[in-house]
């Protein structure tokens, strides 16, 4: 019996490994559906898979806001921290992502309202990890995180409906209807659960083993969701290859912006500490609730947009840690 207890456990661990493998490698998987999406889109059609798109959307959120905590917006600490994140990711990183579409999206209306959704949708679930991970303050990036979610997630309705609302037709209460669904719900549902798992369970339990799962999860939801809107139009997008290029190239630009002006408030105002858990609060978007948003309300050329954003963001943020400890871009 023993013999085949022991046989059974590299089973398992196979069959973990292989659903948490795109969480791990996002920088490689989403360009492969991107790619297989294309492929596809071109040969058949998919316009059947935009019936589970909001289900899907909201099995992605869902386990992202398991373990989500709100009584840190009570917490009355870092407020100057605080407030010079709100002003970054809700006045200044919508007004550069205004000028960068001007700039380069002009053609493109719905592609400029996918790069304004990654701009007022901050709140990234992945912020307070990064923050531990590359000697931030944690504390305050419990904070940031949640007040940036709440108040992104109200919001986002009316930011969208003044900036993008002159580039297209923006229906306000279909745009809110949607936020509901795929984020209010998410998280009660999300609260509910780890508030039930904790009666089960030690918190040190629930991080050893539920929480490093409940990334792939959504990771394998928005695999479907970026594989939908891109193959949809894969059409266009080989009709006008010069679209892929300008879109690459805006989300990037706007990107880089976002960390240089992160770096000069930074070294002005704050300590290399608070400094990086600035950045990340605010380069770290949420890109499952932009995504969700971006297919069940707009067209899929937007949604294709914000699935762009997937290859750059991890991604830039690991090498900012790299030359900031090189070069002391944050100060000492």
């Amino acid at each position: 019996m023993k013999k085949n207890h022991d046989s059974y456990i590299p089973y398992k661990m196979n069959i973990k490994s292989i659903f948490t493998y795109p969480a791990k490698h996002l920088i490689y998987v989403i360009p492969c559906i991107i790619v297989l999406a294309l492929i596809c889109g071109r040969l058949v059609d998919t316009s059947f898979l935009k019936a589970l798109i909001l289900p899907i959307a909201i099995f992605t959120i869902y386990p992202a806001m398991i373990g989500f905590q709100p009584r840190e917006l009570l917490r009355l600490t870092d407020i100057r921290l605080l407030v010079v994140n709100l002003l970054l990711n809700f006045l200044v990183l919508p007004l550069v992502a205004l000028l960068v579409g001007s700039l380069l999206l002009e053609p493109w209306p719905e592609l400029r309202i996918g790069l304004l959704i990654v701009s007022v949708v901050p709140g990234g679930n992945m912020a307070v990890a990064f923050t531990m991970m590359f000697k931030g303050n944690v504390k305050a990036s419990l904070k940031l995180s949640a007040t940036n979610l709440i108040l992104g997630s109200l919001l986002v309705p009316v930011y969208l409906y003044g900036l993008a609302g002159t580039l297209v037709e923006v229906d306000m209460w279909d745009v809110g209807k949607t936020i509901g669904l795929v984020v209010f719900i998410p998280l009660c549902m999300g609260v509910v659960t780890y508030n039930l798992l904790l009666k089960r369970m030690s918190q040190q339990q629930f991080k050893k083993d539920i929480k490093p799962i409940l990334p792939a999860i959504s990771v394998w939801g928005m695999m479907y969701l970026v594989f939908t809107s891109v193959s949809m139009k894969a059409a266009l997008i080989f009709s006008y290859p010069t679209l892929m290029f300008q879109a690459l190239s805006s989300m990037l630009l706007w990107y880089l912006a976002t960390f240089f002006l992160c770096i000069i408030v930074g070294r002005f105002l704050f300590t290399r500490k608070d400094s990086m858990t600035l950045i990340l609060n605010v380069e770290l978007r949420n890109l499952p609730i932009c995504i969700g948003l971006a297919v069940t309300a707009f067209p899929p050329q937007t949604a294709m947009m914000v699935a762009l954003a997937f290859l750059f963001q991890q991604q830039l943020a690991i090498w900012f840690a790299r030359l900031d400890n090189r070069f002391n871009l944050l100060g000492k």
